[in-house]
């Protein structure tokens, strides 16, 4: 169901191989991470699908096969649209490595997903619950995403740092609040345009623009809001018609006080939570 463009390199002799000193993430594209430190590593929003053409068209690799993994203690999910709730790129996190899932429950009832890969059980997530996962406090809080049902944010604070994931979430009242509760050392923020897509979903289909993800002056804004020191901003490379530069970002925040560093990283990139700045591959391939 998964067919990694990358074999299997990528998740065991980088992200596995790995030993970082805090807390790292790694960008698995579209809006999906591996959070991992020493003791523990966490899936956020893991998406290694393909896409479904002609609705929406995956332009950037298929970076690892959840199959090819070994390590995952739970995987973390912030709505149901396929891209985010994908029964194939989570089953064997959870079957094989003995990961928990987490999810909204209108993630678990209603997923975008209409495969014959049935979806692990979960444990229900709101906003306002908080857990551990090792030595990772998880906090579940809300966001504003018109586009999805019950949709939460997760922050995940670490000794050497905190890392905050939106999801799709646009700006929101409840980021006001989570900046109050926590300071972020890095957010991503879901960053796009609005494109014609081919919507196979209406009866009849028909293409009429979209507007999925947060634009310049929205991804600024949230960041405002949550008192971003370092953006990520996501998305914006995925799928046809509907990407956008980030490097423009940093015009739309020029005469802000957030964020200090927008931080652009490509697909399989890690970064660690504590400082800036894009850690390179440890070259462990033959």
């Amino acid at each position: 169901m998964v067919h990694s463009t990358w074999g299997d390199w990528f998740v065991q002799d980088e992200i596995e191989a790995a030993d970082p000193d805090g807390l790292a993430v790694w960008y698995l594209g579209c809006n999906g991470y591996v959070l991992r430190t020493a003791e523990t590593t966490i899936y956020l929003d893991p998406y290694l699908g393909d896409g479904s053409p002609p609705r929406t068209i995956r332009m950037i690799p298929v970076p690892m096969d959840p199959a090819d993994a070994t390590l995952c203690d739970a995987v973390l999910v912030t709505h149901e649209h396929i891209d985010h709730m994908h029964p194939p790129s989570h089953r064997a996190l959870v079957e094989d490595c003995g990961g928990d899932l987490y999810a909204p429950a209108a993630s678990q009832d209603a997923p975008n997903y209409d495969g014959d890969v049935e979806a692990p059980p979960a444990e229900t997530v709101a906003p306002g619950d908080d857990f551990t996962v090792g030595d990772l406090s998880i906090h579940v809080r809300g966001a504003n995403d018109p586009d999805a049902e019950e949709p939460v944010t997760y922050v995940v604070e670490h000794e050497s740092g905190t890392f905050f994931a939106a999801g799709d979430s646009r700006p929101a009242d409840e980021f006001a609040d989570i900046a109050d509760e926590f300071d972020i050392d890095l957010g991503v923020l879901a960053y796009g345009t609005v494109g014609n897509i081919f919507h196979t979903e209406d009866s009849p289909p028909e293409t009429y623009p979209t507007d999925w993800y947060n634009d310049g002056e929205q991804v600024v804004e949230a960041a405002n809001q949550l008192d971003l020191d370092r953006l990520m901003p996501v998305h914006w490379d995925m799928w046809k018609g509907v990407g956008s530069d980030p490097k423009i970002i940093h015009e739309h925040a020029a005469s802000y006080e957030y964020p200090r560093v927008v931080e652009i990283v490509s697909i399989g990139d890690r970064v660690d939570v504590g400082e800036p700045g894009v850690v390179q591959l440890q070259d462990r391939r033959e």
